[in-house]
């Protein structure tokens, strides 16, 4: 979903010669990364703000008093187009230039619409590859506690670039993208992102609020799974910081 810089992609394609790519970018000119990916007939790379997918996020009717009602885009998926591995590992950068109105939302509308196209149009029992951040936060336990609903989920937290930071990735594999609940996180993430973008605070709070269970029902009924995870994780990063040059005493 979000392809630059694109060693990820590149890496798949090495080890599975001939596969089709489709693969959405930030602009450079808006602040997103320069793409190193080779040049090639199989791949097809879109620049384009993936926060702005309003038809494929079946926004079908704008609000025209919108600040950014020119800025929203067409449908970019065709029907039925599915993918046996989809990678989602975008996030919200400093570069990036956006109105200020759009500060608050923006990690929640980049991380819905990722995981609801992306699991739109996922080939049952493909693969998908997630960057989060604090698995403790009740919205990333949420996601993770979901994708365990209809997929067999791991983490990994590389010792690159990652180990001392909050990030990590789960990797969901034998994702049943036509599960019942596969069907509804897609439809309610996508409310929230809808929220996000067009609704007022309260509506935003509300479709994010009721995209999961409260902390008391999740920690009863994911808790011991949660800390499980967590020990795949953890350990990467408390090694990381023990020796880091900016912890002190």
């Amino acid at each position: 979903m979000c392809v630059a810089p694109g060693g990820f992609l590149a890496t798949a394609k090495r080890l599975n010669p001939g596969a089709e790519v489709m693969g959405f970018s930030l602009p450079p000119s808006d602040g997103g990364y320069s793409i190193l990916l080779p040049k090639d007939k199989e791949s097809s790379v879109r620049f384009l703000d993936i926060t702005m997918l309003a038809a494929d996020m079946g926004a079908t009717t704008l609000p025209e008093d919108h600040q950014g009602i020119g800025e929203f885009l067409p449908r970019q998926f065709k029907e039925p187009q599915l993918f046996e591995l989809v990678i989602c590992d975008g996030q919200v950068l400093r570069t990036h230039t956006r109105e200020p109105y759009r500060e608050p939302r923006e990690p929640t509308r980049l991380k819905t619409v990722q995981l609801a196209l992306g699991l739109e149009h996922m080939e049952p029992g493909g693969t998908m590859l997630v960057l989060f951040h604090k698995l403790e936060s009740w919205d990333t336990a949420c996601y993770i506690r979901k994708f365990s609903e209809f997929s067999s989920v791991r983490l990994f937290k590389p010792r690159v670039g990652h180990a001392t930071r909050s990030s990590f990735y789960m990797v969901a594999s034998n994702v049943q993208s036509q599960h019942p609940k596969a069907r509804l996180a897609v439809k309610k993430w996508k409310e929230v992102w809808r929220a996000a973008t067009f609704g007022s605070e309260e509506d935003f709070m509300e479709a994010f609020c009721d995209a999961g269970p409260s902390a008391e029902k999740l920690l009863e009924e994911f808790g011991s799974e949660l800390v499980s995870h967590g020990r795949e994780i953890w350990p990467v990063q408390a090694q990381a910081l023990t020796g880091a040059s900016f912890i002190k005493g």
